[in-house]
């Protein structure tokens, strides 16, 4: 396993994210634990010794599991992480009460790392106001020993990354962004891991694949970077390209099921940066994906939480974009003629619930308006 310093720690750098737990029958809502156990024992076994859950993972079910899970390891065996749960409003003045119960879920008596949980355009203001009083708790916690590291993920524009940095910098010690080879343009990532330069802050990765979108590609786009490097596949790609950031300490990777744990322990027994050639090549196929228009969704399922009509909304936006890449064929008509009529686009209320903590800031109720008249026609 390759590991990452940080201050007095070593850190594996891949670190198994917790939102994406393999799924089966038990008393933890959707998640397997017995495969979830299966994997982080072959996980620790193998060098991993960091995770990360947060109160909104499996609605709630994830932090429940890996406390189940983790007790029977050393607690000095592992890094564990969690987060404040600002992406929804509702939860800013209940710092104090989500955190008590986090450490109670978890099963600890502190966690290693502590993030404010996806900054972004409708949560910054919140996040900032000192009337609630969320920073002061967490560093009185920090203070206590009951945080070791504070730090934050954003999904935010670089302007508001900044805003909140300038406010609270001086406090943090990392920073999380989503990025992958797609969104080193797409997302801005380039920029952010600039700016989190200028405050001399590490990156944690999030979403190296886009929530499995990038572990297959388009076959001509596979025969180019088979050119290169004949034994590689696109999942291995992912993870190179992000080895040649250097500022990268911790890659989380929502690892769903043992092959997917097994694959990427395998690449990361070593390093194999891209050389500069390499990485303009892979750059230069996210360019020609990005001109496909494709609504950067990666089923983080925050919006089907906030959804009053219960539509599984990354599921449409799927069919949405193989919809317009495929100019409505047959396949993708197929997929929503199977649904229910209260699970189609036109279910849609347009209300906006789900827009309101999209980290990606996808328009959804326009895409679902577009989606309805496209399939009227």
């Amino acid at each position: 396993m390759i590991y990452r310093d940080f201050q007095d720690k070593k850190i594996s750098a891949l670190g198994l994210g917790c939102m994406r737990l393999p799924m089966g029958e038990s008393k933890y809502g959707n998640i397997d634990i017995e495969a979830v156990k299966e994997m982080v024992a072959y996980a620790i076994k193998n060098g991993v010794n960091y995770f990360d859950t947060a109160w909104g993972y499996h609605n709630g079910y994830s932090e429940l599991v890996m406390g189940e899970v983790l007790k029977d390891y050393p607690r000095e065996s592992f890094y564990l992480a969690d987060k404040f749960p600002g992406y929804d409003l509702a939860n800013m003045d209940k710092v104090e009460e989500i955190f008590e119960k986090q450490l109670e879920k978890c099963q600890v008596e502190y966690f290693d790392f502590y993030l404010f949980h996806s900054l972004n355009e409708s949560n910054i203001d919140a996040y900032l106001d000192p009337k609630y009083g969320i920073l002061d708790y967490l560093l009185e916690q920090k203070k206590r020993g009951r945080i070791k590291h504070l730090g934050f993920s954003t999904h935010a524009t670089i302007e508001n990354t900044r805003r909140f940095l300038d406010a609270y910098g001086e406090h943090l010690e990392f920073g999380m962004i989503q990025l992958n080879w797609l969104d080193y343009k797409l997302q801005n990532a380039k920029a952010k891991i600039e700016l989190l330069g200028e405050y001399g802050l590490p990156v944690w990765v999030m979403e190296p694949l886009r929530g499995g979108k990038l572990a297959s590609l388009a076959p001509e786009h596979e025969a180019r970077l088979k050119d290169l490097r004949p034994n590689t596949d696109a999942v291995e790609w992912a993870f190179r390209f992000l080895q040649t950031v250097p500022t990268v300490g911790v890659t989380l990777s929502g690892m769903s099921n043992f092959e997917q744990l097994k694959e990427n322990i395998d690449i990361y027994r070593e390093e194999k940066p891209l050389s500069e050639k390499e990485k303009a090549v892979i750059l230069k196929i996210a360019d020609e994906i990005l001109e496909k228009k494709t609504l950067p969704c990666t089923a983080c399922n925050y919006c089907v939480t906030n959804c009053p009509a219960e539509l599984d909304i990354p599921a449409l936006i799927k069919i949405y974009n193989g919809y317009i890449h495929s100019g409505g064929g047959v396949i993708d008509n197929a997929r929503v003629n199977e649904l229910p009529e209260d699970r189609k686009p036109s279910a849609c209320l347009g209300c906006g619930a789900c827009e309101a903590v999209c980290p990606q800031n996808i328009k959804i109720s326009e895409m679902m308006n577009d989606f309805a008249s496209r399939l009227k026609k």
